[in-house]
């Protein structure tokens, strides 16, 4: 059975922060909300949760995976950017974007697109999940959590804890979270080439 954490949403108790990144820590999965919707994520070294994933959502191995990093310094790691698409992407973040780029040999092979060699990342503006971020010192490997058959993420913690109980080792509920996903801008090519039209305005890319 999964854990459930009730956290507030802006100032998250810091104790249920700390259990939950335990959990990441110890090779767990867990549904957390973004500031777009709800998330299942899992620590970069966890092949197994990345399998997990896949297997819950039933994907494929062209889906692009997304690293949810704590700041710009961090994301930088793990992706490429000329000054053009640093600017863009600067621009646009924190928020509800999601940016695929050249991944940097910090990203394990697995986690890449299997052709482009390409990863997504963003920053999200969220207390909770920043909270996440801050206590676990690395980005978490996530997936929006929408379901095989649902047109719509489920929005409800509790709902996802029944769904997925047995499925996930943790859900962190904060409230109702948002429906629509993050827009996606594929700058792999050296410009922008929005993929998916989410939460965030696209016009800046368009």
């Amino acid at each position: 059975m999964a854990r459930y954490f009730d956290v507030h949403p802006v100032d998250p108790q810091p104790r249920a922060i700390r259990q939950a990144v335990q959990i990441l820590r110890d090779g767990g999965l867990i549904a957390y909300p973004t500031d777009s919707c709800f998330a299942l994520g899992c620590s970069l070294d966890n092949a197994e949760g990345k399998e997990r994933i896949t297997r819950i959502r039933h994907l494929d191995d062209k889906h692009h995976f997304t690293l949810v990093c704590a700041d710009f310094a961090q994301l930088g790691q793990f992706v490429h950017l000329d000054n053009a698409v640093f600017r863009a992407v600067k621009a646009a973040t924190p928020g509800p974007y999601t940016f695929i780029l050249p991944a940097t040999r910090e990203v394990p092979r697995r986690l890449l697109h299997p052709k482009k060699k390409t990863v997504g990342v963003r920053i999200p503006e969220h207390p909770v999940v920043r909270e996440l971020l801050r206590e676990m010192g690395e980005p978490i490997l996530s997936s929006t959590l929408l379901l095989p058959g649902m047109d719509d993420p489920l929005t409800d913690g509790w709902t996802i804890k029944e769904e997925l109980d047995h499925s996930v080792d943790a859900v962190i509920d904060s409230g109702e979270c948002g429906l629509e996903p993050t827009t996606v801008i594929d700058f792999s090519e050296g410009y922008p080439d929005v993929v998916r039209v989410g939460a965030g305005d696209p016009s800046p890319f368009e």
